[in-house]
């Protein structure tokens, strides 16, 4: 995160027209737009606040509101609590596929990075031994991560294995992905079940996702099974809908 004010190009404003019929809001904030796109504002740039940018611009305060406001409802700036107004990193576009967010963010040209903040084995609870088809209490491998991208946290990714996987180490999952490591071990994700939902955050999730307190969240809910049909994994994750959404192409019926 930046934390200083990132000045904007020196030409941003000068042809604003305070005369004719385009609304002075428009005006600035299609300019901050096409900075941001083209990154002459860069992702993570913090903007000076609403009171500083009327004065240099000469104009009110709420016309600058209003147009921070435009981009705010456009994903491309952000207000945070402490932080002040940002520019939004680029936003993750994932298929919905049989992919994990670390291979995603890769063919993105995104640089993911992991932090593990839980790595137990557990005896499974009722909702974990029905995703895996095992016995009540047996063991499982509890995992909890943050994956953040350009420096920037993205998820918190929350994953419940059999007990014969719990010697994937900490230091694997840091440096690649829940897949990969399996497929090291000659495991390949053939099918997953997959529920796409949203909620509030909770718990430590503001803090470990930096958004405001109950700020919304995309969710995900998948148990994974490999070339021989046995689930693998069962994973709880949720993502920051600023930086993050789901695609998918859809085909009429005949």
């Amino acid at each position: 995160m930046a934390d200083v004010v990132t000045p904007w190009p020196n030409d941003l404003f000068v042809d604003i027209d305070r005369t004719g019929p385009v609304p002075l809001y428009f005006q600035v904030s299609t300019r901050l737009q096409a900075a941001i796109e083209s990154s002459a504002i860069p992702a993570g740039a913090r903007l000076e606040n609403e009171v500083s940018i009327a004065a240099q611009l000469g104009l009110s305060r709420p016309t600058v509101r209003r147009a921070i406001q435009e981009l705010v409802d456009k994903g491309l700036l952000v207000r945070r609590r402490g932080i002040g107004t940002q520019v939004v990193q680029g936003a993750v576009t994932r298929q919905v596929e049989l992919t994990s967010l670390y291979e995603d963010l890769q063919s993105a040209n995104h640089e993911p990075a992991t932090e593990v903040l839980v790595h137990e084995v557990i005896p499974a609870t009722n909702d974990v031994a029905s995703a895996l088809a095992t016995g009540l209490s047996s063991p499982v491998l509890h995992l909890r991560r943050r994956r953040s991208t350009d420096g920037t946290p993205v998820a918190i990714l929350e994953n419940f294995l059999p007990g014969s996987f719990a010697d994937i180490s900490v230091e694997q999952l840091e440096s690649h992905g829940l897949y990969q490591a399996l497929r090291a071990r000659g495991v390949a994700i053939r099918i997953a079940n997959q529920k796409i939902g949203a909620r509030r955050s909770q718990g430590d999730e503001p803090s470990l996702l930096d958004i405001e307190t109950g700020g919304p969240l995309l969710t995900v809910e998948r148990v994974s099974f490999d070339q021989s049909g046995v689930a693998i994994e069962y994973g709880r994750h949720c993502y920051r809908p600023d930086l993050y959404r789901f695609e998918t192409t859809l085909v009429a019926r005949s």
